[in-house]
């Protein structure tokens, strides 16, 4: 029995002669068959983005865009991205003397991914440039500066959406639209018409309604100032608290109605904004979520009393683009990690890549990310053409942008799930950023509606308004004849329409996405793409997950095309 008094068995730490005795002889340290790192890349070198971009009428972005592809993919910026996940945003409600501040304080790195973002015009920046594409651009920025990480694009894209908003109240917008649509990030709270540049939240649901808006409670009293009011409640979900303004939705005489929140009021003073805790998220790490208190807040009328969702809506339409771009995003950053992988790993005698079953999931993946980015310039250039007066893209982007919000977002998760299964075990550890990602991928389907809110949206979208089914399909007609797969699919979904009921609502908005998908690639893309996605898609050549595209598919060509540079 070992007593106090005996020392312990050790080994001896002397040098030695045998292979394993020195920090040099550790052979089995030598790290092999491991990729090396990604960054520095060029996230704008995909072929289906940059004509999408020409196509839709922003090709003079061109350059610019490759320029913020080669420093979103550079090792800066992508740490960024990671630290801004790792450190995640701090809470501060009072200072060291007890005086309420409610301020929310971030790592260095948000302020470095935000900086770039503003300043390349992915906030409100297109609201004040007259060219044709602008929009167009701005998605095309996002989809290539979100490559970093998603969670700052939550205050760009809410400033982007809350300009056409804001414009229902001339007055305000004459105050505050050229600093929403500045280049210019200034973070910090101070009076908003003293900054160069303002960024733009918003504040819609309650924690007794979710998406249903209209049975907020928080109230408006109006008072004796023409157009100024109190309010008082608690808002459940409000991102990006440290954000200058907030539209906000409250109950006044009138009915449920539209207010701007400043931070800071007009005199200088802190606005009563009561930050009562931050949520804690399965992802979008880097940015806070809040859950804010009124009480006394100072607001103003947006648009008339009584028509809050209405003057709001335009903010929503503009916001659910924008989760269709950031779920595109997504899919391309996470081909791009998987092909990279696949391209420097080997098992069982060969790389990765070379294996047939491997490049089945890799260009059904491809198939799913190109259709994707393509349907979300083809909304963006719906949206810019609509704010030049275009009444049929108008129309069309009624009813498209919900339907690509509803089916774009729901492949998220499966995608990237199955981009992080290609890199095995190396993708479930967090340095991969690969489980970053897959806690991303949820989100954009349930912010802004979840898959229920916009399926039925597309029904009364067709009830309401004739002219978006019609928009739809002068659309899809445009392709007509070019392949008989998708042809039988419109047939198909001509006759769904006249048996559309709330219980098949979510079958009918996929009909509609795949035929829109399909009928942008039967024009756009080469046969490769456009062969495979119908014979899957729509011709029922396909299994039930990714990886089961029909020997028939030309996987080399897709390939070739999705990921440049494959040798």
């Amino acid at each position: 029995m070992t007593t106090l008094a005996q020392e312990p068995p050790y080994e001896s730490h002397e040098p030695s002669d045998e292979p394993w005795g020195g920090p040099e002889g550790y052979a089995t340290h030598d790290v092999t068959n491991q990729p090396p790192p990604l960054a520095p890349y060029d996230a704008s070198d995909d072929t289906a983005l940059l004509e999408g971009v020409r196509r839709e009428g922003a090709g003079w972005a061109e350059d610019g865009l490759r320029r913020l592809g080669r420093r979103a993919g550079s090792a800066e910026a992508q740490e960024w991205g990671d630290l801004a996940n790792r450190h995640e945003p701090v809470l501060r409600t009072h200072d060291r003397y007890g005086n309420r501040v409610d301020e929310v304080e971030y790592h260095p790195s948000w302020h470095h991914l935000m900086r770039v973002a503003v300043g390349e015009g992915l906030a409100g920046a297109p609201w004040a440039d007259d060219r044709h594409g602008a929009h167009v651009a701005r998605t095309a920025g996002g989809l290539v500066w979100g490559h970093t990480e998603a969670g700052h694009g939550c205050p760009t894209s809410m400033t982007y959406a809350a300009v056409p908003a804001l414009r229902a109240q001339p007055e305000l917008a004459k105050v505050y639209e050229p600093l929403l649509t500045s280049r210019e990030y200034e973070p910090g709270l101070r009076t908003p018409t003293d900054k160069r540049g303002l960024l733009a939240g918003m504040g819609m649901t309650e924690k007794q309604g979710g998406s249903d808006v209209r049975t907020n409670t928080t109230t408006a009293t109006a008072t004796a100032e023409p157009g100024v009011y109190t309010l008082r409640g608690h808002k459940w979900f409000t991102s990006a608290p440290m954000c200058d303004v907030f539209l906000v939705l409250a109950q006044a005489a009138g009915g449920l109605s539209c207010f701007l929140v400043p931070r800071v009021l007009p005199d200088g003073t802190r606005n009563t904004f009561r930050i009562q805790r931050l949520k804690d998220k399965l992802g979008n790490r880097s940015n806070a979520s809040s859950e804010p208190e009124f009480d006394g807040t100072v607001a103003w009328l947006v648009g008339p009393e009584g028509q809050g969702v209405k003057t709001i809506i335009e903010m929503v339409n503009c916001t659910r683009l924008d989760c269709v771009m950031a779920s595109a995003t997504l899919m391309r950053k996470t081909l791009i990690e998987a092909g990279h992988h696949v391209r420097h790993r080997s098992a069982f005698g060969a790389r990765l890549v070379d294996q047939p079953l491997m490049r089945n999931v890799l260009a059904d993946l491809a198939l799913e990310s190109e259709a994707a980015t393509t349907l979300t310039l083809r909304l963006a250039g719906a949206a810019d053409r609509a704010v030049r007066g275009d009444e049929g893209e108008a129309a069309f982007r009624r009813i498209a942008t919900a339907v690509g919000k509803y089916w774009v977002t729901k492949r998220g998760p499966a995608f990237t799930a199955e981009a992080l299964e290609c890199l095995g075990g190396n993708g479930y550890v967090e340095e991969s950023g690969m489980p970053r990602h897959y806690r991303e991928a949820p989100l954009l389907s349930i912010w802004e509606g979840s898959g229920n809110v916009n399926a039925l949206d597309v029904l009364r979208a067709l009830g309401r308004s004739p002219a978006s089914a019609h928009a739809l399909f002068e659309e899809l007609a445009l392709a007509g004849g070019a392949d008989a797969r998708l042809d039988a699919a419109v047939t198909r979904l001509r006759a769904g329409l006249g048996e559309a009921s709330e219980t098949g609502a979510r079958r009918l908005v996929e009909l509609m996405a795949l035929t829109l998908q399909a009928s942008l690639l039967v024009r756009h893309a080469p046969p490769a793409v456009a062969d495979a996605f119908c014979a899957s898609r729509l011709g029922g050549d396909w299994g039930h997950a990714f990886g089961t595209l029909p020997d028939t598919a030309d996987l080399d060509g897709i390939l070739a095309r999705a990921l440049p540079g494959e040798d």
